[in-house]
């Protein structure tokens, strides 16, 4: 009887507390597609490991994916609703999934938001993620374009570094009397591939001489692409300008082959320490006097998929990220999307002023959600005219008549 009542008041007892104690839920686990390698230094990596200490509630699962595979691979995973929570997506591809209903419209969150103010946002990095009044990803930190110049070259050539090229006929000048093929360097350094960094490259000459990426076949495209054949045609620039990617372009550079080059802030992350010669920058020299400048705007945004089951928690994850923007420069080797939202003792101070100066500049490619289509059209046409195969205005001919094709077919 003794050890029957016992066991009756145990078993009361036990079950007593599991009513009256907390049930702790589980943690909610968000899934999160990305370009970065999971690498300690990685900024995905590193942000969604604070953001679990912070929030405990709340596991992030990242996954590397290949930056020429991670569009198509989500807009097939939302298909079959099998797509992660968050995803990194090239800015000028925020339009291809905002048109096609795959992301979240963000706008009531982040009206709701104390964290997020979208005035503090460049006007680029903003015009990026918008579409059709509503903001749809959040920049995870940009990139732009400027000048590299090797000084000691630019001293023996008789010319005076602290006076960059400010205009394209500045440029040619000083590229022609930088290049010299007894040493094998020539005056500029740039990248005319066929793919999304050439489109990249190639915008802010339109930009600058007065047209657009959807109007590339008017005076100020002719101009460019005509500025662009001129440099390769005289062997300012080297052929393998057409099949160079940025960074292999840089490295002629760095080499001392080049003694001026285009290209962006990653390569201060480790590619110029192996210079062997004094170096500054300076902004991209416009088309002549008086002419607008202007640069690309590039670097992924993270948008949460409208098959989220989670999309609050992810909302709570971008505004941690907008939260760290200060630390973009010195960390993870890009510009801050954030007006004001400068590093602490920023790495290469005159190099990051310039760089943020340019900001004011960096224009979206687009927005259009046929970009991967006009994208190639552009492609085609400079490398079509820098081979050859036709005329500037042939060429650019062509391109707006894809350009044209593509977006009427991707109107609603």
């Amino acid at each position: 009887m003794y050890r029957s009542t016992t066991a009756s008041l145990a078993a009361g007892l036990v079950a007593l507390a599991l009513q009256s104690s907390p049930v702790r839920a589980e943690p909610v686990t968000l899934t999160f597609w990305t370009i970065d390698k999971p690498d300690q230094a990685q900024q995905s990596y590193v942000l969604a490991h604070e953001f679990e200490t912070k929030n405990p509630d709340i596991r992030i699962a990242v996954k590397h994916v290949d930056f020429a595979d991670i569009s198509n691979d989500a807009i097939r995973a939302v298909a079959t609703g099998s797509g992660p929570d968050l995803v990194s997506i090239d800015n000028p591809e925020v339009a291809l999934f905002a048109s096609h209903g795959a992301f979240v419209d963000l706008t009531p969150m982040i009206k709701a938001s104390k964290i997020i103010d979208p005035a503090r946002f460049f006007p680029g990095p903003l015009a990026s993620v918008t579409w059709k009044g509503g903001i749809y990803a959040l920049p995870r930190g940009s990139n732009t374009l400027a000048l590299y110049l090797n000084d000691d070259a630019f001293r023996r050539a008789k010319l005076d570094p602290a006076r960059p090229p400010a205009t394209w006929a500045e440029l040619r000048a000083d590229a022609a009397k930088l290049t010299d093929p007894a040493a094998n360097r020539y005056g500029l350094a740039f990248s005319a591939i066929a793919d999304e960094e050439g489109t990249f490259q190639f915008l802010p000459w339109i930009q600058s001489a007065g047209g657009d990426w959807n109007k590339v076949n008017g005076a100020a495209g002719v101009s460019a692409l005509t500025f662009w054949q001129g440099l390769i045609d005289d062997k300012l620039a080297s052929r393998d300008t057409l099949v160079r990617a940025q960074t292999d372009s840089f490295q002629t550079f760095v080499a001392g082959n080049a003694a001026m080059a285009i290209s962006g802030p990653w390569e201060l992350s480790g590619p110029i320490a192996g210079a062997r010669f004094a170096w500054s920058t300076a902004l991209l020299p416009v088309a002549g006097p008086g002419a607008p400048h202007a640069s690309a705007l590039g670097e992924h945004t993270f948008g949460i998929l409208h098959t989220s089951a989670h999309p609050a928690a992810a909302f709570r994850f971008l505004e941690y990220v907008y939260s760290q923007e200060g630390r973009d420069w010195n960390e993870f080797g890009m510009l801050p999307s954030i007006r004001n939202a400068d590093p602490k003792n920023p790495a290469h101070p005159k190099a990051y002023a310039t760089f943020i100066e340019e900001m004011r500049y960096a224009r979206v490619r687009g927005p259009s959600p046929a970009w991967p289509s006009i994208s190639k059209a552009i492609q085609s046409a400079y490398q079509g005219a820098l081979t050859h195969q036709a005329t500037p205005q042939q060429a650019l001919d062509a391109g707006q008549s894809a350009i044209d094709s593509a977006r009427e077919e991707a109107s609603p």
